[in-house]
């Protein structure tokens, strides 16, 4: 796990962050142990206090269970659960935006879409 942290937003939260999206991209499976809260805090050099704050977000959530004395593993269906809420999020926060700046640009969101395609096969 390599993180550069952001000023921006609470280490903690960059840190729940980083776990979720290791969970989306199947770096994390379903069962599988999340390094302990004493290792993260090695690793980056933070105060343990902060990991358990993120892991704690992390098990509020659902997406992953302490297991007491063996740490903390990615739930069941954790997956599922963070694609359909991440959807939704972008759909609801990011997508109007991006929308409305591809409309200024007089960008067709269908050509792009179309050019996105040719050009994975191309590079296939």
């Amino acid at each position: 796990m390599t993180i550069t942290w952001n000023d921006n937003t609470p280490i903690y939260r960059q840190l729940r962050d980083r776990v979720v999206a290791m969970i989306l991209d199947g770096v994390l499976n379903e069962g599988d142990a999340l390094p302990s809260v004493r290792q993260v805090a090695a690793d980056f050099q933070l105060n343990p206090i902060t990991v358990s704050k993120a892991y704690q977000e992390l098990v509020d959530e659902q997406l992953v269970e302490k297991r007491r004395g063996l740490g903390m593993y990615v739930n069941e269906g954790a997956r599922e659960a963070l694609l359909k809420n991440e959807r939704e999020r972008f759909l609801r926060e990011e997508w109007p935006a991006l929308y409305a700046r591809l409309k200024r640009l007089g960008l067709d969101v269908e050509r792009l879409v179309q050019d996105s395609r040719e050009m994975e096969g191309a590079s296939q």
